[in-house]
């Protein structure tokens, strides 16, 4: 067999050989629309590659991006990587503050960003020490004196541009972790990682992608390489819708009309307020009967699925981490789980699915034990592949999140049945140990979600005397609704044991978020006043 490497250029290059004339488009921030096609973007990629060379950017040497969804994000994500340098995408809804510390953590030469976040960018411009900064012109404002113009700096690019020979284990993306205990942990990706990724990814048991499709990724390109789809899209050829900066629920459904959109990946908070715009107005938008969602990030309640169902919609779970590129499972049913009833498939369409081709996935135990796929046995999920992390950047104490034999540990608490499918039910941070018992605070989370009057829930323990921990809710209500703790207590009664059911429930007016759309447990504790012991 020919001994070819997997490279991005490859992905790049068929992009316009085989769907040249497929169309990308992007949403401004004025909401009007650029269109483009894939030969457009592989001739703007390469001027890019040549443009970074032209200013003595080497291999290796990492080039930040500071920008939303859209055309020239994606021209980063292949041009950047075709002149041999790590495309580092930088999460902009962190502070400041760290995102300085960030781009001189992982040595950035040169920053691109977007001419609509100039103003995050002067907060931390002065803590950074980077050799240029490029602007992407989006909003049609003249880009200011002391900054570089994108469109220029492509402009002045050699004609000449030639793929530089390197190696499928050369790195060509880096993300940071968000940071939610102590300080972001760098994750690099190779080019063999994330070919392989977009291989797998796309299969018809997985994300199911081909040619045929319209993809819009919400999760943004900053986060986790927006699990991967711009890379996926590119190499199957489907069409690419952008939001760019709106992400709020009519915009984007909105876009899915206009733009026939059939794929899009999201975190549940997403969904929840597009699932909130539609069944207040129901009529409003012809979405496509195939439309697909894919949700990460962290756990959607059954209700969601349910009521997505209602609308004729179909919502996908799937689960990964920054150290896993990040596809480590996805929520499709077998034949198997397609027989049973209504009722089964729910339970396991609410998993996170089952582990994707080239990747490994077991439990571990508390006493170090192989726990058995029983469906009931908990213990820490633990992952290896050949897109799987085996170490941080420019961390010393890496070890500590990897087993001496070779596999990363999540930090999530998980079961496994007999199928194959995998119930997170929490993350070891956040457990609720409770009189030697462990209680999920994802199940009571999804059990409250389950409420006709309650919008959003997130559970968090708080020191008990007599039991060391117990669970406290913090809820919101739906709009107009009316809730008490009596009627939320007597609700979870009917769905599990009494010692599982929070003695207090505590209403606010919303839940806290992390930079990538979760629920932030950090910050709600911090507000409520009930810090995790230990």
């Amino acid at each position: 067999m020919m001994d070819r490497p997997l490279l991005l250029d490859h992905l790049l290059e068929r992009a316009t050989t085989e769907f040249g004339d497929v169309e990308i488009v992007s949403q401004r921030p004025d909401k009007s629309r650029h269109r483009y096609t894939y030969a457009d973007m592989v001739a703007r990629a390469k001027q890019l590659a040549a443009a970074l060379l032209e200013a003595g950017v080497q291999a290796g040497d990492r080039v930040a991006t500071l920008s939303w969804n859209h055309y020239a994000h994606l021209e980063a994500y292949f041009g950047i990587p075709a002149m041999g340098g790590v495309c580092h995408m930088v999460n902009l809804r962190l502070a400041p503050e760290d995102i300085a510390w960030i781009i001189n953590h992982a040595e950035d030469r040169i920053l691109i960003v977007d001419d609509v976040l100039l103003p995050l960018y002067r907060q931390f411009a002065d803590a950074i020490d980077v050799e240029r900064v490029i602007v992407v012109p989006l909003s049609g404002e003249p880009v200011p004196d002391d900054l570089l113009d994108y469109e220029t700096f492509l402009a002045g690019a050699p004609d000449d541009f030639t793929y530089p020979d390197k190696s499928e284990y050369d790195a060509c993306g880096m993300c940071y972790t968000s940071g939610t205990t102590g300080r972001p942990k760098g994750v690099t990706y190779s080019h063999r990682s994330t070919v392989l990724h977009a291989l797998t990814g796309a299969l018809p048991d997985n994300l199911d992608l081909s040619y045929n499709d319209t993809v819009l990724p919400v999760v943004p390109m900053f986060h986790v390489n927006a699990w991967g789809l711009p890379y996926m899209a590119t190499m199957i050829g489907a069409k690419q819708v952008f939001p760019g900066p709106h992400l709020d629920a009519e915009s984007l459904l909105d876009l899915y009309v206009a733009e026939d959109v059939n794929i899009s990946a999201g975190v549940p908070t997403i969904w929840m307020a597009i699932l909130k715009a539609l069944d207040a107005e129901p009529e409003r938008w012809a979405l496509r009967s195939d439309l697909h969602m894919i949700v990460g990030g962290s756990a959607a309640p059954e209700s969601m699925l349910r009521r997505f169902d209602d609308h004729g919609l179909t919502v996908m779970q799937a689960w990964g981490m920054t150290e896993t590129s990040p596809l480590g499972t996805t929520g499709r049913l077998k034949p198997a789980i397609q027989a049973m009833d209504r009722d089964a498939q729910y339970a396991k369409r609410a998993t996170v699915g089952t582990t994707v081709p080239l990747v490994d996935i077991r439990i571990v135990d508390a006493d170090g034990h192989i726990a058995p796929r029983d469906g009931e046995s908990m213990g820490e999920l633990q992952i290896r592949g050949p897109w799987i992390a085996g170490s941080y950047y420019r961390l010393d104490n890496s070890e500590e999140k990897f087993t001496a034999d070779g596999w990363l540990r999540t930090g999530d608490i998980a079961t496994i049945d007999a199928h194959g499918y995998i119930d997170i039910t929490d993350r070891t941070k956040d457990v609720i140990k409770s009189g030697g018992e462990w209680i999920s605070s994802v199940h009571l989370e999804n059990e409250l979600m389950g409420h006709p009057d309650i919008a959003e829930a997130a559970v968090i323990a708080r020191t008990d005397e007599r039991w060391g921990e117990r669970p406290l809710a913090a809820v919101v209500p739906r709009e107009g609704a009316d809730v008490t703790p009596e009627t939320l207590r007597e609700f979870l009664l009917e769905r599990m044991p009494k010692w599982m059911v929070p003695d207090d429930f505590v209403v606010v007016d919303g839940i806290p978020r992390t930079a990538t759309g979760k629920f932030s447990k950090r910050d709600l504790r911090a507000q409520l006043g009930h810090d995790k012991p230990g």
